[in-house]
């Protein structure tokens, strides 16, 4: 496995007064290391290298109501770990006073192989993609210059930014990075499937495994590649459009013709306990996923080409071939990152 360590200079030890006494602490780097079967990582980690203390300070932020006008939805409210940080059963996500947004939860799971982020690529870094939850109105309604006050007078966050970052500054940067911190650790790397392809102990996979990997291979790979399940493209994938939101999908950003209705592709990682599915969960099993594919597809001027060849719309699928291709989605499913107390909040 390819290692990356980051050792950071010598910071000068940061003296915090405790009742009468004084704490010296000395920030200590996290090691982060790309899977083998994994691709090169997009995310500039030299630049905001993850430390102990930056991981707690960004932990404690994701998981704190406060940074929402109401004090209650935080990061973590619409981010279930069990559900692989999804906001499981809910169709669309709930924000401040029980808002409504017009899209599923997306997971949080690998973000530093990414380059965008939202639905439509709305956010092009990670350590600027929380502005847009925390300030948007249907979702945490948090105010900056609110959530620094909150932080300067809390005495956990003035010790926490403090060994965290060289200046120990509580600020809006620093706090953005503290979350990417978080983030970037939060990796899922260790299913059954990881494990077959790294020939480690427990990736033996089974007759209807293997025929349904080689399905996905030849049907699937295309759109959701690599071993992070995702080529991270926006595409049309012949969803009938909703009227009552007529979601344009990355068009609202680009306002190009071309971008109508395209979304951007999700990684199927952990997507066995991640549902409901689609930008909109307009599915609530992975059956009706595939059978939106083999039957459902609607045609349109963005429509992906892959999905009408020769004449004919969306893949050929039998009810075998579903069977065994949800087989294989279950290897995808990574027990010890939806259960790792690193990330949970208790």
């Amino acid at each position: 496995m390819l290692k990356i360590k980051h050792f950071l200079w010598l910071m000068i030890p940061l003296l915090w007064s405790c009742s009468d006494q004084d704490d010296e602490y000395v920030n200590v780097p996290l090691e982060f290391t790309v899977p083998s079967n994994f691709p090169a990582l997009a995310y500039n980690i030299a630049q905001n290298p993850p430390t102990e203390k930056g991981f707690e300070l960004g932990k404690k932020l994701f998981y704190d109501g406060r940074l929402a006008s109401d004090g209650v939805v935080s990061c973590g409210f619409c981010h279930i770990q069990a559900n692989a940080f999804t906001h499981h059963g809910h169709t669309v996500s709930h924000g401040v006073d029980n808002a409504q947004g017009t899209r599923n939860t997306p997971s949080i799971q690998n973000l530093a192989y990414q380059t965008t982020f939202m639905y439509d690529g709305s956010a092009d870094h990670l350590d600027l993609q929380p502005i847009i939850p925390i300030t948007s109105i249907i979702e945490m309604n948090g105010n900056l210059n609110d959530i620094l006050k909150m932080m300067k007078a809390d005495k956990v966050y003035q010790k926490l930014f403090g060994q965290a970052f060289d200046d120990g500054a509580i600020t809006t940067e620093n706090m953005l990075k503290a979350l990417s911190q978080f983030m970037v650790m939060v990796t899922s790397s260790n299913s059954k499937f990881d494990k077959y392809r790294r020939n480690e102990a427990g990736g033996t996979l089974t007759t209807d495994e293997l025929a349904g990997y080689d399905l996905f291979k030849s049907k699937c790979a295309s759109c959701h590649a690599t071993d992070l399940q995702t080529d991270n493209s926006f595409r049309n994938n012949g969803l009938a459009v909703n009227p009552m939101v007529n979601d344009v999908g990355r068009y609202k950003l680009t306002e190009l013709a071309s971008d109508y209705y395209k979304f951007k592709v999700p990684s199927l990682r952990n997507v066995e306990v991640s549902g409901p599915y689609m930008h909109d969960g307009r599915f609530g099993t992975l059956e009706g996923v595939l059978d939106h594919y083999a039957s459902g597809i609607e045609n349109s001027a963005t429509l992906d080409p892959i999905l009408k060849q020769n004449g004919k719309f969306g893949i050929s699928l039998s009810d075998t071939d579903k069977k065994q291709i949800i087989a294989f989605l279950k290897t995808l499913t990574d027990n010890q990152y939806l259960t790792d107390k690193r990330f949970s909040e208790y």
